[in-house]
């Protein structure tokens, strides 16, 4: 095995032994598991760096490199899109262990011979990597394990995703391709751990619906800066993956010009909703509601409703209710998935729905929509206008947010929606 530490600074020579520069750095190609290095990044006299191929090199280990030529191309060195160099890019950078899911330091890196070529393997966050560099290696380790310390901690290429700009801005093969294996929590608290600028890199190589499931994980202030630093099509479209009230909560936080660009981005659609939303005061049922419900009509049969379930792929909060509504809107019932199951398939909706149900109008104030969720133990609470016309619904897990604040999703498990929806 040969680590970078060990290379960087030594000697490289051509074929006749003759050393005409120092290793400046190694060129890796990404794309493919344990990527391969491409070049040497060699500084020559005058202070300038050339680069040389891999297939120029004979022999690479610690006391430098040897070239199989005298012919030397002193073109000044170009980095490529898919390339990274590792000195530069890489070392003394956090990356994220996706195993350990945490955020680490770069202290060295492995590489090893594979059939004629030197790869990626690893990256060393250990004690070890930082002793190598200070040239304590045999005796600091020592030192270490009688202190019941384990200095080697290596975390192999493919469990890394680097998180900070200067590598994650790169045109990766597949950005972030680890973090999106993690569960949206868990990349949350590995954004949290990251300064801003690494942040709002992250939510943006993430696609629109893991990003937004990611946002709604952080806290408040953290979404905001993180929507306000976002490309302005970026964060348009992440918005369009929330659902209307958390994008609505989202927005109302954010400067009013941002608003009005963020909106203007947006699906026609998409941007009405949260606008209504807006609309009502941030106490009252209204500013508490989402417009992401399901109606259906009292003349549908029950195998009409379980045909457009199947169709449409609702979201775990939309199938808690069904809400039927009359011509004109006005909510007539609510059917719950267990009577739909159990009724026959040409059953019609009116003969099974359950009439009447509680409701709450728009103004009323949000603290005592919470109160009918908890009172009548409701999953979801229909809210209407003056005129019994659907509105929106209030969720459960809305109104626990806003009794017990922001996290609340963090501290229980998610009893509604499994795990691997996510």
């Amino acid at each position: 095995m040969l680590f970078l530490s060990q290379l960087i600074g030594q000697p490289v020579r051509d074929r006749d032994g003759g050393a005409f520069g120092k290793v400046r750095d190694l060129i890796v190609a990404l794309g493919e598991t344990y990527p391969p290095v491409t070049g040497l990044v060699v500084r020559v006299a005058g202070g300038r760096d050339i680069f040389l191929p891999w297939t120029a090199v004979d022999q690479v280990d610690e006391s430098g490199a040897r070239l199989h030529t005298s012919s030397i191309d002193i073109t000044s060195f170009r980095q490529r899109p898919n390339e990274i160099r590792l000195w530069l890019d890489l070392q003394d950078k956090q990356i994220v262990d996706v195993e350990g899911r945490k955020i680490v330091r770069v202290n060295d890196i492995q590489l090893a011979p594979v059939e004629g070529n030197l790869r990626l393997v690893a990256v060393d966050v250990g004690l070890a990597g930082i002793l190598r560099r200070l040239g304590i290696s045999g005796p600091g380790e020592r030192l270490a394990r009688a202190m019941r310390i384990e200095p080697e901690n290596y975390i192999e290429w493919e469990d890394v995703d680097p998180v900070e700009s200067s590598v994650s801005s790169l045109k990766l093969r597949v950005p972030h391709g680890a973090l999106a294996t993690l569960h949206p929590a868990d990349v949350a608290h590995i954004v949290e751990q990251l300064a801003p600028r690494d942040r709002t890199g992250i939510l943006a190589a993430l696609d629109d619906e893991r990003a937004a499931d990611v946002l709604e994980e952080l806290e408040a202030d953290d979404q905001v800066d993180i929507l306000e630093d976002l490309p302005p099509e970026k964060a348009a479209d992440i918005l369009e993956e929330m659902g209307p009230d958390e994008a609505a909560d989202l927005v109302a936080d954010l400067s009013e010009e941002r608003q009005r660009e963020l909106l203007g981005l947006m699906e026609p659609e998409e941007a009405s909703d949260v606008r209504e939303l807006l609309a009502y005061g941030e106490e009252t049922a209204g500013g508490l509601m989402t417009t992401d419900f399901l109606t259906i009509s009292p003349e549908h049969t029950a195998q009409d409703v379980i045909d457009m379930l199947r169709e449409r792929h609702p979201s775990a909060d939309q199938v808690y209710y069904l809400y039927v509504t009359e011509p004109d809107g006005t909510l007539a019932g609510t059917i719950t998935l267990r009577g739909l199951i159990v009724a026959s398939p040409e059953t019609r909706v009116r003969d099974f729905m359950r009439p009447d149900p509680i409701s709450v109008t728009v103004d009323v104030d949000a603290e005592q929509a919470g109160a009918a969720i908890a009172r009548y133990n409701l999953l979801a609470l229909p809210v209407v206008d003056a005129d019994g016309k659907m509105q929106g619904i209030v969720t459960v897990d809305d109104a626990f947010e806003r009794a017990l604040g922001e996290g609340w999703r963090r501290r229980l498990p998610e009893i509604f929606e499994p795990a691997e929806e996510h």
